[in-house]
């Protein structure tokens, strides 16, 4: 799965990355090196604009709420979705369909068990070569019944990260990990109008790709454990341990 990650890039960065036409962030959030389920995230989208494809940078609330959901209260549960199920289940299935997103990250957080009774050990995973992680996300709208249409806060925004099984070295943390969307396939994967779920479940993928080098990881603090913690602290390597599983690295290799 992937419970925790890190966005510290500037709006800036992010609007440049992914050609984004239009910006619906009044300002810039402040870096967060412990992102969190219900927290609000990045999310870059297709807000077509007159029909025609829009690309946007919003603000979304981690943690999926169907639109038929009663009320908003589960969403803290799905902040995951299974890449083997994404396109039938219930909760998710009208998302990939029709409101896919990109999550973009610079790291990740994973848990790996250790022996007898110590606590597990959370591993800092990122992109070797300090490039941006373009995780495969779906959003929702949710509507708030109990307010008027036109209240700012009858609509909620919410999202989930698709995740795969992690066979590679990165695996040995943790046997899930999230799904990316490489640069050719970000037009693909981000218009509502494309209902070609082979084409879409391709265009995510497990592996490095055109534009997405291999991973690097190595142990941080326990300080992570707390979502009350922040900091470019939490990232860094804890000063006497090994460097951990190295995956990918070159054009074609394994990342997820």
């Amino acid at each position: 799965m992937c419970g925790r990650f890190v966005s510290a890039r500037k709006r800036l960065e992010l609007l440049e990355e992914f050609a984004v036409e239009r910006d619906a962030v009044s300002a810039d959030r402040d870096p967060d090196y412990n992102v969190a389920p219900t927290k609000r995230i990045y999310a870059v989208l297709d807000g077509k604009d007159e029909g025609k494809p829009r690309r946007e940078l919003r603000l979304v609330r981690w943690g999926l709420v169907p639109s038929w959901a009663k009320d908003a209260s589960g969403g803290a549960r799905m902040i995951n979705a299974r890449a083997e199920t994404v396109a039938v289940k219930p909760a998710f299935r009208s998302a990939f369909a029709k409101r896919r997103c990109i999550i973009p990250a610079d790291g990740y957080y994973e848990w790996q068990a250790a022996e007898g009774k110590e606590p597990k050990q959370p591993f800092y995973i990122h992109r070797t070569d300090g490039g941006i992680l373009p995780f495969a996300g779906l959003y929702e709208l949710w509507r708030d019944e109990s307010l008027p249409s036109d209240h700012e806060q009858a609509w909620l925004w919410t999202a989930s990260i698709i995740t795969t099984n992690a066979t590679d070295e990165i695996g040995k943390i943790h046997d899930r990990t999230p799904m990316v969307v490489p640069s050719e396939g970000w037009a693909d994967w981000l218009d509502p109008a494309n209902g070609d779920k082979e084409l879409l479940l391709a265009t995510m993928r497990p592996a490095t790709g055109a534009g997405i080098g291999g991973l690097s990881s190595y142990p941080v603090s326990r300080d992570v454990n707390s979502v009350r913690n922040n900091g470019p602290d939490l990232i860094a390597p804890l000063s006497s341990a090994v460097p951990g599983p190295q995956a990918g690295g070159s054009e074609g290799a394994t990342l997820f």
